[in-house]
């Protein structure tokens, strides 16, 4: 493997890494809003629920879009 591909390979992993970091973020940011709207010291069983519900759209949301990014990245690159 070449110096520039080792260079792009680790450009490629750390823009991952940071587009699941801000993906982490928005989740913790959008779902504890709307699930919690009486912080307390737990989380009661609908709370857990809702967060998980949320959690799980906005990461089917996330992959479904990525994908269809990469497609068409595919796509126009050919």
């Amino acid at each position: 493997m070449t110096d520039v591909q080792q260079i792009k390979d680790q450009i490629k992993n750390e823009l991952a890494l940071q587009n699941y970091q801000d993906l982490l973020q928005r989740i913790n940011t959008k779902c504890f809003a709307k699930c919690v709207t009486k912080p307390g010291t737990s989380l009661s069983g609908s709370e857990e629920s809702c967060l998980a519900k949320c959690s799980t759209m906005y990461i089917e949301s996330w992959n479904l879009a990525s994908g269809t990014y990469l497609k068409r990245v595919q796509k126009d690159g050919n």
